[in-house]
């Protein structure tokens, strides 16, 4: 795939690694992880930092949150930026919450929920596992149960998603927890359909959407579910750690933060928004990392990072003799496929095989197993191109049995 020059913005591909501190001498093929922190929004949060060590007491108690101790003399800084956040995702800036992660968000509201003995906690097969485990801990405090859903998977559509969800759920089901973007599979659920069909039949929704803000348009409030959290981390280029909670209303009385500090009973934007002593950084600068995204072209880049993984993936599928395990339309900036056979599926195998390619072929790549099986989710930021995808084949081809 050739580079492309977008009027008066950026060339995609390996020109715009200027852009980002990765180490030159490694292929980063694995954006999806964690992220990656553009240079110019490191340098405004290296600026807050300055800022707040100029006159701290000051900045983190009398200018950071309103918790309704004293008058503010301008607005409260996290509610600024959760403004400019809460424009990016078509939120009400009142509705949206910063957390650390999208791990904390399901955390506050499994630990907020109001589960009974014998209710039910829905997850699926495709679900984050440490969403999983936090899902465990709160039924187990309540004497509620978790049930895990197979989903239909590989071929499968939109459509078998929604009719699997349906059959599993019953009487007892309080909360359906689904990822928006899988973790693992890449896959994109149809979260507004699972949605509508969950309040026909009275269970709460809950959309981890840790891989969405950034990488998907998003509109909260149109998806129609309970609770939606999801990274800024990752796709959206904040510092980390920071992540999105979203609430519809009639969810909100019950919704608390997993640190219960200076805000409590004081609304929830100053339940989260003061947690404490700690860094601010990342929330205050994540309007900067929209602003990069904007002037990249959020339709230009999310074609790009599409494209490229999609086609990445089938030319490695068609090479190894498998199938892409679900419609293009079901991607977006990462596609998980079955790993050559050959390689193995061994857990110890596979990770084996994931750290040569980096400490001995210098090259990030998300390998994992599962329904044993191995599989390589492969993802695509605007830094990268068709060779890094090369050079990875030619890696793996070396190391085939």
């Amino acid at each position: 795939m050739a580079t492309t020059a977008l009027p008066g913005t950026h060339t995609f591909g390996h020109a715009m690694l200027s852009h980002w501190p990765l180490d030159p001498s490694i292929t980063y093929l694995n954006h999806g992880t964690v992220g990656v922190v553009p240079h110019r929004v490191l340098a405004v949060q290296q600026a807050i930092r300055d800022e707040i060590e100029r006159q701290p007491a000051r900045f983190l108690i009398r200018e950071l949150a309103d918790v309704g101790q004293w008058p503010l003399r301008e607005a409260p800084k996290m509610r600024t930026a959760a403004a400019a956040v809460a424009a990016f995702v078509r939120s009400a800036p009142e509705d949206l919450l910063f957390v650390e992660n999208a791990t904390t968000g399901c955390n506050a509201v499994l630990r907020s929920f109001p589960f009974a003995a014998g209710d039910e906690i829905l997850l699926t097969d495709h679900g984050y596992g440490a969403i999983t485990h936090a899902a465990h801990y709160a039924a187990s405090r309540a004497g509620a149960t978790v049930k895990s859903l197979e989903l239909p998977y590989p071929g499968t559509t939109p459509a078998a998603i929604v009719r699997s969800i349906e059959a599993a759920l019953t009487s007892r089901t309080r909360l359906l927890i689904v990822d928006h973007v899988c973790s693992g599979s890449s896959l994109i659920l149809p979260v507004a359909e699972i949605a509508a069909l969950c309040r026909a039949r009275g269970v709460a929704t809950l959309v981890d959407g840790a891989h969405v803000p950034g990488a998907l348009p998003l509109d909260i409030q149109a998806i129609g579910v309970d609770f939606y959290t999801g990274n800024l981390h990752k796709w959206a280029m904040s510092p980390r750690p920071l992540a999105l909670l979203w609430a519809a209303p009639n969810r909100r009385a019950d919704l608390h933060p997993t640190v219960i500090s200076w805000g409590y009973e004081k609304g929830l934007a100053a339940e989260f928004d003061m947690l404490g002593t700690r860094d601010p950084s990342p929330a205050l600068a994540a309007p900067e990392g929209l602003a990069f995204l904007r002037e990249l072209g959020l339709d230009a880049m999310r074609e790009w990072n599409h494209r490229l993984a999609w086609d990445a993936a089938s030319s490695l599928a068609a090479r190894w003799g498998v199938e892409v395990p679900a419609p293009e339309a079901m991607y977006g900036s990462m596609v998980t496929i079955p790993l050559d056979p050959r390689f193995g599926a061994e857990p110890a195998e596979i990770e084996a095989l994931r750290s040569a390619l980096l400490y001995e072929d210098r090259i990030e790549a998300q390998l994992f197993t599962f329904r044993e099986r191995a599989w390589l989710r492969l993802a695509a930021q605007v830094y990268n191109e068709r060779a890094d995808y090369e050079r990875l084949r030619e890696a793996l081809d070396r190391r085939v049995r």
